[in-house]
């Protein structure tokens, strides 16, 4: 086993534990008060709940639509043609996604699209899903995300996609919702602002600043599905301080946030080093209303060594 394999190993320990997914760690390309020019935020334009809502009925609509049914005829009505996409295994193009839905249907006739948690803000949808290929498999984490443009059409796609293990250390799924109330439905709009102050701080905070007093920001309970971590912020700020002084050449980039209610999604690059290639995280925080984290969920995908089917990258 190569000293390299071990490291990642010993960041999945570590990072995960305080909800940053299974690899992290950070050098910062940008301080918490200046972000990176890569860095998304979802549209800042002013909030309009009713495109929001239809964003999301939508993107949950296609991916049952051409994962369950093999409908092609929905990617004609709400995905454009030069539609841009992120996955590496995929071409860009709306004809590429309906190639690739005809191979994928005959492969897998009785695939099932669970989605387990949606939230939207400005132009950008995320999908928190249990796709299961074959009945009786345990399937995948998978996270998509969509950029819808103005006309409501998807012109833009990420995804991370991680296998669900047999077991977890917290006796958690990755999927449910243990804080109360107990609902994968994000809270009231009124609250997302206050969520996204809270976990972007946090996360900013330990990771851009390398401080480990952002444990601060966690319930005592946090409760945890990642299936390697077990649950609970005890004793997390002197793992932090010593992980920050073992690994001090961690590289993050954080990408885009999506917000709604309660619930945050941060999908964001995560590095060993300069040379490493990495891996595609996205975390999602539930913010409790006393300002901290209770819950936490993410899909962690290494970035592949294979040249890619298109030159967007995953991020």
């Amino acid at each position: 086993m190569s000293n390299t394999h071990l490291s990642r190993r010993t960041v999945a320990a570590l990072l995960a534990t305080a909800t940053i997914g299974s690899m992290a760690g950070f050098v910062p390309t940008a301080t918490a008060s200046a972000p990176s020019p890569s860095l998304t935020v979802a549209d800042s334009r002013q909030p309009n709940p009713q495109a929001e809502e239809r964003n999301k009925r939508v993107a949950v609509h296609v991916l049952r639509q051409l994962f369950e049914e093999g409908n092609l005829k929905v990617a004609d009505q709400y995905i454009r043609a030069d539609y841009i996409q992120h996955n590496p295994m995929a071409p860009d193009g709306r004809d590429a996604i309906k190639n690739f839905i005809r191979d994928w249907t005959a492969q897998f006739p009785d695939h099932v699209y669970n989605v387990k948690r949606v939230i939207a803000q400005g132009d950008l949808v995320m999908v928190h899903s249990n796709p299961v290929y074959t009945p009786g498999t345990r399937g995948s984490s998978v996270v998509d995300i969509f950029r819808f443009d103005r006309k409501g059409m998807i012109a833009e796609h990420w995804d991370v996609v991680q296998d669900v293990p047999a077991t977890t250390v917290n006796g958690n799924d990755m999927f449910g919702t243990v804080s109360r109330p107990r609902t994968n439905q994000p809270g009231p709009r009124w609250t997302t602002p206050f969520s996204q102050k809270v976990a972007t701080a946090y996360f900013d905070t330990l990771l851009v600043d390398k401080n480990p007093d952002a444990v601060r920001y966690l319930t005592p309970e946090y409760y945890q599905h990642n299936p390697a971590i077990p649950n609970g912020s005890a004793g997390l700020r002197e793992q932090f301080t010593n992980f920050f002084q073992q690994f001090p050449n961690l590289i993050v980039e954080r990408k885009r946030v999506i917000a709604q209610g309660d619930l945050v999604a941060i999908h964001a690059h995560y590095r060993l080093n300069p040379e490493d290639r990495g891996q595609a995280v996205v975390d999602i925080f539930r913010v409790g209303k006393h300002g901290k984290i209770l819950e936490h969920w993410d899909s962690v995908q290494d970035v592949p060594s294979t040249p890619p089917l298109n030159d967007n990258t995953m991020f």
